[in-house]
């Protein structure tokens, strides 16, 4: 069988590698393939232009694209354009996987004033940005039946250390009123992409991924200030938190049978604090 990562950075690169070790031929696109590590066949391409050939035995596809910057041009080239052209890719060689996975964000969601979002939830953010993550699934949706979205909340792991970096540099400022926070470690959100396209016979067409412990940012920071042996950060006020004021509920991919390694912020923060694991180029 062989999988094709379109868009093979830190996250696909990881994905793409727990494949491998799996036993499965995997294909990896990007715009610098010198950067994909042994175990992934790496191929120069940039998702907006016109595409390699795809093998016609590719039998799952996994979409995960990133904006290089936050404005609305570089959100509609990275997730409409892209998977737009992926999927036109794929019908020009007449290749049909069994299952194409699109990365998502939990930010197609508005703000819950606090409460749950689930699958069900209505994905109404009023974000720009936010809508255009939103169109490129119901570009995959609407042009198959064989694809499902996963929609991540906020990834942090080896390298992704911006709250850490916060406690360490005292810019770290613990909110004035509570602030819920949603996150999945890097791994996690890897290895649910795996279980998903090969574990799962007949997946759903959105999962929500995100740890089992929505949590307050003040939590978080007073925490990573006592890992790190550092003065509680002070008390403040700051800006609206890019997380919005929800809760994710990720039970519809624990029901598949998904466990997480880091079910909380608490036990993947100190794996990133012992330096487990590596950042992806």
């Amino acid at each position: 069988m062989t999988v094709l990562i379109a868009g093979c950075g830190d996250l696909g690169t990881e994905v793409g590698l727990r494949l491998a070790a799996r036993g499965e031929r995997v294909i990896g696109w990007r715009r610098s393939p010198g950067r994909i590590p042994e175990g992934i066949e790496g191929r120069a391409a940039d998702l907006t232009q016109p595409l390699p050939p795809i093998p016609q035995d590719t039998d799952v596809v996994v979409i995960a694209t990133a904006a290089g910057d936050r404005s609305e041009a570089a959100y509609r080239s990275a997730y409409v354009d892209a998977t737009r052209n992926v999927l036109d890719a794929l019908e020009r060689d007449g290749v049909t996987p069994r299952r194409i996975l699109f990365v998502s964000s939990t930010a197609v969601y508005g703000d819950a004033d606090g409460g749950w979002v689930t699958e069900q939830t209505p994905a109404e953010s009023a974000a720009p940005t936010a809508r255009l993550i939103r169109e490129a699934e119901e570009v995959l949706l609407g042009r198959t039946d064989r694809g499902t979205v996963l929609r991540l909340s906020g990834i942090y792991g080896p390298g992704r250390t911006r709250l850490i970096d916060q406690v360490t540099g005292g810019s770290a400022v613990l909110p004035s009123e509570p602030q819920w926070t949603n996150r999945i470690h890097r791994d996690d959100a890897a290895a649910a992409i795996v279980h998903l396209v090969l574990d799962v016979h007949a997946p759903a067409p959105i999962y929500l991924g995100s740890d089992e412990l929505p949590v307050d940012l003040g939590e978080v920071l007073q925490f990573l200030a006592a890992e790190l042996d550092l003065p509680e950060p002070p008390r403040g006020v700051t800006s609206s938190s890019r997380g919005g004021a929800r809760r994710v509920d990720s039970g519809l991919l624990r029901s598949t049978g998904f466990a997480f390694s880091y079910p909380t912020y608490r036990e993947g923060y100190r794996a990133v604090l012992a330096g487990t694991g590596v950042r992806h180029p």
